[in-house]
C-alpha cells in the first residue's frame, strides 16, 4: 500500500525479460529477483496443461516450489477468493501466467494479499502487461482497479506469437488508442488544470507510433511484430506507472469501451472496442482519423461495429453513456456536447457504422 504523504510516487518493474524461447529460464528470472518463498501460478486450464511440464521442470532447477490456483473468469468473486488463499499460505510471489484474464487477477490478488507480482503474458491483446491497474468483472465500476505493477516482466516472444492473431490485434488496437487518450489528457490540463505530466505523455504516445511503422507486418514478418508490439505494450504500462494514473494509456475511447461493456456484454475485446472507438474520437479531436482507421485495417483490427457484433444504435448508446462512466475524467466528449443524432453522424462518417 501506498504510505507517501507527499511528492509523486513512481511505481516501475525492476526487471524485464523478453526473448524467444525463454520459458526454460523462468526459474532463473525469479532467482534473480531474489524470490526464496513458495510462488503461486494464476493461469486457465489450458495454459497449465500447455506449460506446466516446462514451469515445472524449470523451477525444480531453480530450487523452487510452487502450487497453481486455475481460474476462468477475472471476476471480483475469483480475485476475493484467491488474495484469501495467498494469505492463507505462506506463498512469497503471485504469477499472472496467461492472457489479460489470468494477469489482471493475479495483479489484483497480489495487490490485496500484499504480496510481489510477476507478470507472464502468453498474448498481447492490451497494455495490462505492465500497467498498474486491473480490469476485473462483477463490481459496480466497469473500469479499472487500481493495483501495483509487476515486480518483473516475463515475455517469451515465441508463446505470444502462438496466440490466435485476433489477440494480437487487439493489443494494436489498445496501442492507437493511446493517440486519443493523450489529446484527451491534454485537454483536461487545458479545460481544468489537471496535472499533465510530459515524459509519461511522451512515452505513451511514442510507443503507439509503431502502428504506422509499415515493417509491422504479421504475415511476413511475425516475430519482430510481435516483439515490437509486447514492447510498446509495456511502455504505455510503465507510462502510467511513471504518471501515477490510468491517464497515458485510458481516454474517451476507453470510456466508450467500457460503455460497451455495461450496453452490449461480451461482443468484442478491449483493445478492438478502443482501437474502434478512437477512429471516431480522433475526428472530434481534429486529427486524422483516416490514417488511424487505415493503421487499423493494416493489423487486421476492426473498425466498424458490425465486424465485433455490435449494432449502430448500441455504439451510439454506448457513446452517449461513456461520460457518465468516470465523471471525474475530463475528456473531449465534456465538450463535443453530442446529441444522438451528432453521434450518429459521426460515426457514420468514420465508417465505424
Amino acid at each position: 500500500m501506498n504510505s507517501v504523504k507527499k511528492g509523486h510516487l513512481m511505481e516501475l518493474p525492476s526487471r524485464v525479460l523478453i526473448g524467444y524461447d525463454i520459458i526454460e529460464e523462468f526459474g532463473n528470472f525469479l532467482n534473480d529477483l531474489a524470490i526464496d518463498k513458495s510462488v503461486l501460478f494464476v493461469g486457465g486450464k489450458r495454459v497449465h496443461s500447455t506449460v506446466n511440464d516446462i514451469i515445472a521442470e524449470s523451477m525444480e532447477t531453480s530450487e523452487l516450489s510452487f502450487d497453481w490456483k486455475i481460474i476462468e473468469n477475472a471476476t471480483t468473486s475469483v480475485t476475493d477468493d484467491v488474495s484469501e488463499f495467498c494469505k492463507s499460505n505462506n506463498y512469497g510471489l503471485i504469477v499472472g501466467i496467461g492472457g489479460g484474464k489470468s494477469v489482471d487477477v493475479a495483479k489484483l490478488s497480489s495487490y490485496r494479499a500484499n504480496l510481489p507480482f510477476v507478470s507472464f503474458p502468453t498474448s498481447a491483446s492490451h497494455d495490462g502487461i505492465s500497467s498498474p491497474f486491473a480490469s476485473i468483472k462483477g463490481s459496480d465500476r466497469p473500469y479499472s482497479f487500481v493495483a501495483s505493477p509487476p515486480l518483473g516482466i516475463f515475455a517469451d516472444i515465441k508463446i505470444i506469437s502462438q496466440a490466435p492473431d485476433r489477440l494480437l490485434s487487439s493489443g494494436c488496437g489498445d496501442l492507437i488508442a493511446k493517440i486519443t487518450a493523450i489529446k484527451d489528457w491534454e485537454l483536461a490540463r487545458d479545460n481544468s488544470g489537471e496535472k499533465f505530466r510530459n515524459y509519461a505523455a511522451s512515452l505513451s504516445y511514442m510507443s503507439s507510433q509503431i502502428l504506422f511503422d509499415e515493417s509491422l507486418n504479421f504475415s511476413s514478418n511475425k516475430i519482430d511484430s510481435v516483439r515490437n508490439v509486447v514492447e510498446a505494450l509495456i511502455s504505455t504500462g510503465v507510462a502510467a506507472g511513471i504518471a501515477g494514473s490510468s491517464r497515458p494509456c485510458s481516454g474517451s475511447e476507453h470510456l466508450i469501451s467500457h460503455a460497451l461493456d455495461i450496453v452490449s456484454p461480451n461482443n468484442g475485446l478491449h483493445g478492438e472496442k478502443c482501437g474502434m472507438a478512437s477512429i471516431a474520437m480522433s475526428k472530434l479531436h481534429g486529427l486524422d482519423w483516416q490514417n488511424i482507421r487505415n493503421a487499423l485495417l493494416r493489423v487486421n483490427c476492426p473498425t466498424n461495429v458490425s465486424d465485433i457484433g455490435i449494432t449502430a444504435d448500441e455504439l451510439i448508446e454506448a457513446i452517449n453513456l461513456a461520460p457518465t462512466i468516470r465523471p471525474e475524467r475530463y475528456t473531449i466528449l465534456n465538450t463535443a456536447n453530442l446529441d444522438r443524432e451528432s453521434i450518429r453522424k459521426l460515426l457514420s462518417e468514420t465508417s465505424c457504422i
